[in-house]
């Protein structure tokens, strides 16, 4: 009876300490990968959204997807399909604030969200391009200036 009770205490204590050692770690790459996925490049604009149409795959990464896209903004305005630019540019922005270094990521994830709206715009020619173009560079200002405002912090875009 004794060793019964000596095992069952030993295997409760050794399920404690399973339950409160933390969960596993995210991948040791995973400052890598949001690099990665947060460039003004095409390649890292591409790779971002087949990352997104598969967000399953990287749960181990725990990324924050959730985006309120651009904000207060237009998703589209005037036409111009911005959605997407600001998902991501959101995608960067909780992302490096939940790894405490926003701060130092937040010139380059304005600089790939101004690279995305221009890859909007250069579907378009003639007046069309050139207003979206102003429409992308005032969403760009607006990053750039509010980046630092309660609304940005939480997450926001534009």
């Amino acid at each position: 009876m004794r060793r019964q009770l000596t095992a069952v205490t030993a295997a409760l204590v050794a399920g404690m300490v399973a339950l409160a050692t933390p969960a596993s770690a995210a991948p040791a790459d995973k400052p890598q990968v949001l690099s990665g996925w947060t460039q003004s490049g095409t390649a890292s604009y591409n790779s971002w959204v087949s990352a997104r149409g598969s967000q399953g795959s990287w749960s181990a990464y725990g990324f924050d997807w959730s985006t309120d896209y651009c904000s207060s903004s237009p998703d589209n305005p005037f036409g111009f399909p911005f959605q997407t630019a600001c998902a991501r540019h959101d995608f960067g922005y909780r992302n490096y604030k939940a790894a405490g270094s926003f701060s130092a990521n937040k010139p380059r994830l304005d600089d790939a969200f101004y690279s995305d709206l221009k890859r909007v715009c250069s579907a378009y020619t003639g007046a069309k391009r050139t207003s979206c173009d102003s429409t992308a560079w005032t969403y760009y200002q607006a990053v750039k200036v509010l980046g630092n405002s309660p609304a940005v912090d939480s997450g926001a875009s534009v």
